[in-house]
């Protein structure tokens, strides 16, 4: 069976090269497309499951979800350590979240979100894949946390990577 080549992964890696080697001369291009083309075929091969995304415009309305809550925490970080949280205690802590979410690549996803959120850090996730363990700086209420992971992040993956 004929396998067509992967575009998106292909130019990335070309535009990496040329980067890298800061020319845009036919000989680097030549030779990035060929390094890329090779790698992408070759690694398809030691790639147990591939990726399929089933529903585009959700992906696209997380990523917009992600980068507003990424401001926010950003700012919610800011503001913990710069000490204007006025008398309230700050009460970092451990939590366990249940997660339907088998797809390995939406998990993956979902520990990148996590980590790339300011105040929130992916401690963990059980062996049967059914509980993750996250760190939050800033642990006031572990009800809206869990309703925040599996409504917000979780939910979306569903729905684009199952």
């Amino acid at each position: 069976m004929k396998q067509r080549p992967p575009i998106f992964l292909t130019s990335v890696l070309v535009a990496l090269w040329l980067l890298l080697n800061d020319s845009v001369s036919r000989g680097n291009l030549l030779l990035g497309a060929a390094l890329a083309l090779v790698m992408a075929f070759g690694f398809r091969a030691i790639r147990p499951v591939q990726a399929r995304m089933h529903r585009p415009d959700a992906a696209i309305r997380l990523g917009f979800r992600v980068l507003i809550d990424i401001v926010r925490s950003n700012i919610g970080v800011a503001c913990i350590v710069l000490g204007l949280v006025g008398n309230r205690e700050v009460r970092s802590g451990f939590l366990q979240i249940p997660v339907d979410l088998r797809d390995p690549h939406g998990l993956a996803v979902l520990a990148a979100i996590v980590t790339s959120t300011p105040g929130t850090v992916w401690a963990g996730l059980t062996p049967d894949g059914t509980t993750l363990t996250l760190h939050v700086l800033d642990l006031r209420d572990d009800a809206a946390w869990i309703h925040t992971i599996k409504d917000r992040y979780e939910r979306p993956l569903m729905e684009i990577f199952e």
